[in-house]
């Protein structure tokens, strides 16, 4: 498996952890260099491992490599999103089914499922060299359209563009300022003992 090209991200640690979290950022700036099919593969079967309730694996990654695909997945992104993710080789949605094969009834954690399923494919794609950005700025309705995605027991979650990180001076002024990995909030306000407390 290749290794990062990359060095690990510079952003503050509140404790000891795997570099690999640290070094999962979302860019903005992608090169239009094709994703290999098997790097591709690499990125489901990570996905597919992610823990789920009763195993139903709710998730279903839809993607499009091709520039026709590539257009019509990129026509249902906010057009902020659009200016940069049409550039990236590979648009994915990411969709749940929400309901349970077992029983028919709801299934309140597809979302969550989905998201573990989410982390799994970003990690891989930085151990492969590739960054993967998931997007919330998309038309629903228009994915679900364009995706053939099921009215009932489907919900559009995320989309997501992947490549190799491009040349952060293509991007708009705004958009450039923002390009590098972000902090986050205190550990203190990530995990609390007891309850929620005062």
């Amino acid at each position: 498996m290749a290794a990062r090209k990359e060095t690990v991200s510079p952003r503050r640690l509140d404790a000891a952890v795997d570099p690999m979290f640290p070094d999962r950022w979302s860019p903005r700036s992608f090169l239009p260099d094709p994703v290999k099919p098997a790097d591709l593969q690499s990125l489901f079967e990570a996905a597919r491992w992610a823990p789920s309730c009763f195993n139903e694996q709710p998730w279903l990654f839809l993607y499009a490599v091709s520039p026709g695909d590539r257009d019509r997945f990129a026509s249902a992104l906010a057009e902020k999103n659009r200016l940069w993710a049409s550039r990236a080789p590979v648009l994915m949605y990411l969709a749940v089914r929400t309901g349970f094969r077992l029983n028919g009834k709801p299934n309140r954690h597809a979302a969550f499922d989905g998201g573990a399923a989410w982390m799994s494919l970003a990690l891989q794609a930085r151990r492969l060299g590739l960054y993967a950005h998931a997007m919330a700025g998309f038309d629903a309705e228009k994915a679900r359209e364009i995706l053939g995605l099921p009215r009932e027991g489907w919900d559009v979650m995320a989309a997501i563009a992947v490549g190799r990180r491009g040349d952060p001076s293509l991007l708009p002024d705004d958009m450039r300022a923002m390009e590098g990995p972000n902090d986050r909030k205190p550990l203190s306000e990530v995990g609390r003992a007891g309850g929620f407390g005062p």
